[in-house]
């Protein structure tokens, strides 16, 4: 097990997602952004099934800096009700998670 964190966002399109990628990298909230375009979302919002078109974002932290990252992330995420997950991380290739480490520290 390490400290290391996946925190997953969507966010409605590449543009706001790489703006609010680059702030948390920025502020050494996240090491790394993946933004995966194309994804579509179908859920239940105010009683009506929705359909829309979003960007998934999937940050890479540690656990210590995970509440930092979540607050900013509420802050600057334009959802009322944002998705914010976080995911531990197993295990992994002992210099990218030591990168991830120093990144975020």
């Amino acid at each position: 097990m390490t400290d290391a964190l996946f925190v997953l966002t969507t966010l409605p399109n590449s543009n706001v997602a790489a703006e609010l990628a680059k702030t948390l990298v920025g502020e050494k909230l996240a090491a790394c952004a993946n933004l995966i375009p194309a994804l579509r979302s179908i859920y239940r919002w105010q009683g009506k099934v929705q359909d829309e078109n979003e960007v998934l974002v999937l940050f890479k932290t540690r656990r210590a800096r995970f509440e930092a990252l979540k607050a900013r992330l509420l802050e600057l995420h334009p959802y009322e009700v944002p998705e914010v997950l976080a995911v531990p991380v197993e295990d992994g290739h002992a210099a990218y998670l030591e990168w991830l480490a120093a990144e975020t520290g």
